[in-house]
């Protein structure tokens, strides 16, 4: 269900010692890990002129590595340093560099720059005296290449220490680290790309949604095994219509609409008017409530009685507020959580810290999976494990997005029963349903693409 994982510093470090013990020397280390990022940009922008620039550590021996890596491949590559290199391992790389290294304030630009100064471990903003000069040469080339991370940023928390210009791809060394999926470094990365330099089995604490395997009905199925959902209703009939709808192509096998009375299409959606006695079917599979809920008495009463079934529950929107409001603090499970921002705050108060450290404090303190949405998108659990969401279409920022979310995670919960798996499917099938809608899209587009999405995990 999830995808590789995702680093701390502390985490890499410890990854690459675990490659030092086999034997590998850092050198040689070096060596992998330059010659895989120079192969991806050159897979990526081909023989453009180049310039790498190299800080003093071991970011800045990859960047040696990458420059006579290139160079081999006939690029015509350019050097320039901020500094002499300080470990052993750097000195040798740009030894075997063999050709000229310019001093960073003096350097021409290039069409492509290579950003190997500093990558993981950074904690503080760059001198002034590489600052400026590095970023006057990536204001002047056409494509910029950052070498694990962008120069400026912090690893482990998304944090940008110094402002510079966006990168057009990172590659990311043995892994993803937590800055490439955190706000706001993840929008200072451009695209990203895993060079595999030999990192074993992970141990990381957070991992990054993947694709799930989901599987199809097998001939014994009905429709209560597929799932069934119930859909509360309330004030905004078009929110939980949406929730709805999307269920039902994310492959529920039946799908109630509990307090809308009335017909229509498609005729395959069950509609019945309010019924308490409705709420206690053994049938049911998993709850979603909140979207177009409403805040008023009625609406709390819903959800009151919707949290006594102790039955899977997605709580989505009104009923994140009405919890804000007049609680309770903590969720009996399997339940999930899914404010964005400002219902978290709401719900949770400020917490300080990334949206990761946000979503896990959320999760430990009401005992619920939450799934805090936003630009990155983060899935915690109460027993500290976390998963971030790959970027997601920007379009998504269009109303009732979240509404369809809401379905499909309702969905998975009711056919998976996991919380914390049904809602990494959810976000992966959400983002992939947005991205087959294509831009310009309304919250409607998704619905029709979500079976394609489905069907592309089974």
């Amino acid at each position: 269900m999830s995808g590789g994982p995702i680093f701390t510093a502390a985490e890499t470090k410890a990854a690459e010692a675990t490659i030092f013990a086999t034997g590998v020397s850092v050198a040689a280390l070096m060596q992998r890990a330059g010659r895989a990022a120079a192969d991806i940009a050159w897979d990526r922008f081909g023989p453009l002129e180049t310039l790498v620039v190299c800080g003093p550590g071991n970011n800045g021996g990859d960047g040696y590595v990458i420059a006579r890596r290139l160079a081999d491949r006939g690029v015509r590559v350019r050097v320039a340093a901020s500094g002499d290199p300080a470990s052993e391992a750097a000195r040798a790389a740009r030894a075997a560099w063999g050709g000229p290294v310019e001093p960073l304030a003096d350097a021409a630009p290039a069409a492509l720059l290579i950003d190997a100064l500093f990558g993981t471990g950074l904690t503080r903003p760059l001198d002034a005296a590489i600052a400026g000069p590095a970023r006057r040469l990536m204001q002047a080339a056409r494509r910029r290449v950052a070498v694990d991370l962008p120069s400026g940023m912090a690893s482990d928390d998304g944090a940008v220490l110094t402002e510079l210009p966006v990168a057009d791809l990172t590659v990311a060394l043995g892994a993803l680290k937590r800055s490439h999926r955190l706000m706001p470094g993840v929008a200072r990365c451009g695209e990203v790309a895993v060079a595999d330099i030999g990192f074993g089995a992970s141990t990381a604490e957070v991992t990054e949604i993947g694709r799930p395997q989901l599987v199809a009905p097998g001939f014994e199925a009905n429709k209560y095994t597929r799932g069934k959902l119930l859909v509360v209703a309330g004030a905004m009939p078009g929110a939980t219509m949406l929730s709805a709808l999307s269920a039902q192509r994310a492959g529920a096998g039946y799908v109630e609409l509990l307090g809308a009375g009335g017909g229509g299409e498609p005729h395959a959606l069950v509609r019945r008017g309010w019924d308490d006695a409705a709420l206690r079917d053994p049938r049911i599979g998993a709850i979603v409530i909140g979207p177009g809920l409403g805040t008023d008495d009625e609406s709390h009463r819903r959800l009151t009685l919707a949290l006594d079934t102790r039955k899977p529950l997605v709580i989505d929107a009104d009923a994140v507020s009405l919890l804000a409001k007049h609680g309770p603090a903590r969720i009996e499970p399997p339940a999930v959580l899914t404010p964005h921002g400002g219902e978290f705050v709401r719900l949770f108060g400020a917490i300080a810290g990334s949206a990761l450290d946000q979503a896990r404090e959320g999760a430990r303190r009401s005992g619920a999976v939450v799934l805090l949405k936003g630009a990155c998108t983060v899935v915690a659990h109460p027993d500290g494990r976390a998963a971030i969401g790959a970027p997601a279409p920007a379009w998504l920022a269009s109303a009732g997005t979240g509404d369809v979310l809401s379905g499909i995670l309702g969905t998975m919960l009711a056919q998976l029963g996991d919380p914390f798996a049904a809602a990494q499917a959810a976000v992966w099938l959400h983002a992939e349903a947005a991205r087959r809608a294509g831009p310009l899209l309304i919250a409607d587009d998704m619905v029709a693409h979500l079976g394609g999405a489905v069907a592309g995990c089974l």
